[in-house]
């Protein structure tokens, strides 16, 4: 396969970098990660003042368009300088722009792509639950229950990042409780934040701080029928397209992180002196250098195959879990090379290798641990279900 990318999204690529340098530099970001109780409207704003928040939206919407590869490229330039902070992007990409754009209806792409593209509309993703972590569907204990023209839905979630602006939480709560299988009887809703009986509590955390994470608690919240999205009972069929889209944007932004890490460590080994010369002369040093270059090529190979792979419609389940996999072990892992590199800089906050290894440190956890995306991979090679 050739990975050469064509000259469209190279110049996307090239545009992007310029604008990240630009626009939202490393030491700005550092700022604004630092400042854990305020959210970054600023920065959301710098993406609407751009067009970001249309990229993957048709025109037709008032999107910029552009392909999954597109996407993928923009979240790796972004995550290059703002780490976990491209979750402020990509979180109502996916949430909103990707969820509605493949399953909404006319009139709900009509009425929310637009407003998404013009970055009007925050989104934010309410699936986990306290009792359950990887869990989702063994755990799930949010119900939704019919009434006149519309659900009523109780329960409690977790981990609901950036909830706490959101303007529409993507919940998913169990419709049916006769369902034979953990899996059906779920249905997915667009929540409007503002709705009566919805209380959201920011949460502490080690990384992607000013974001925020929340908890989010729904007694007896009422959501019309016309904020169903997709159909009732069978959510879980509608998500996983979309679940492969999650995972290879998280590949994208890991590799963002290792390209940081290998600029910021190449820059500190050549103007950094000790025992009389540049420790970018240390065997070591290069050594450590040599290993987050090689994380960073494969990391890249693998996203390019596996986005190309989406964009040509097929299937990608698997090599999407291998890619979450790889991407977010040779992050964390660069990024705690690059600490290793800078010594106690890099362990200062006036450098941007903490952040890095802070963020990252998230990737291996979420969207799903990877211990469960190696069971899913050790599944899929005829392997008997481990859990």
């Amino acid at each position: 396969m050739d990975f050469e990318l064509p000259e469209e999204h190279r110049a996307f690529r090239d545009m992007m970098r310029r604008w990240v340098e630009n626009e939202v530099p490393k030491d700005w970001a550092r700022k604004l990660e630092a400042d854990e109780h305020n959210y970054p409207f600023d920065l959301w704003d710098k993406f609407t003042e751009a067009g970001l928040h249309g990229v993957g939206i048709a025109e037709e919407y008032g999107g910029q368009g552009g392909d999954v590869l597109m996407q993928m490229l923009l979240a790796r330039e972004l995550a290059r300088s703002l780490g976990g902070l491209a979750w402020i992007w990509g979180i109502t990409s996916f949430a909103g722009s990707k969820s509605i754009g493949l399953y909404g209806t006319d009139a709900q792409k009509a009425k929310y792509l637009p407003q998404i593209a013009a970055g009007q509309l925050k989104a934010a993703i309410s699936f986990t639950e306290p009792g359950g972590g990887t869990d989702l569907l063994g755990s799930l204990s949010t119900t939704a229950e019919k009434v006149d023209g519309g659900w009523v839905i109780n329960g409690e979630k977790i981990w609901s990042s950036s909830a706490h602006v959101a303007d529409y939480l993507l919940c998913i709560a169990r419709t049916d409780k006769t369902a034979e299988k953990k899996h059906q009887g779920l249905t997915l809703f667009w929540v409007p934040t503002k709705s009566e009986g919805i209380q959201i509590t920011p949460l502490a955390k080690l990384g992607m701080r000013s974001m925020g994470s929340c908890t989010v608690v729904y007694n007896n919240v009422f959501v019309s029928d016309d904020d169903v999205l997709a159909e009732p009972h069978r959510a879980w069929y509608t998500l996983l397209p979309t679940l492969n889209n999650e995972r290879i944007m998280v590949g994208a932004f890991c590799l963002g992180v290792i390209d940081g890490v290998l600029e910021d460590a190449l820059a500190y080994v050549q103007q950094r002196k000790a025992f009389g010369k540049a420790i970018g002369e240390f065997q070591i040093l290069q050594h450590y250098i040599a290993d987050i270059a090689t994380m960073q090529t494969s990391t890249e190979l693998m996203l390019h195959y596996c986005a190309s792979k989406l964009a040509a419609g097929e299937n990608v389940g698997n090599e999407a879990n291998m890619l979450k996999l790889l991407a977010s072990e040779n992050a964390n892992r660069a990024a705690d090379l690059g600490i290793q590199i800078l010594g106690g800089m890099g362990y200062s906050a006036e450098t941007d290798m903490q952040r890095y290894w802070r963020d990252s440190r998230l990737w291996r956890i979420g969207p799903i641990t990877n211990e469960m995306v190696k069971n899913g991979i050790a599944e899929s090679l005829g392997l008997p279900r481990s859990f």
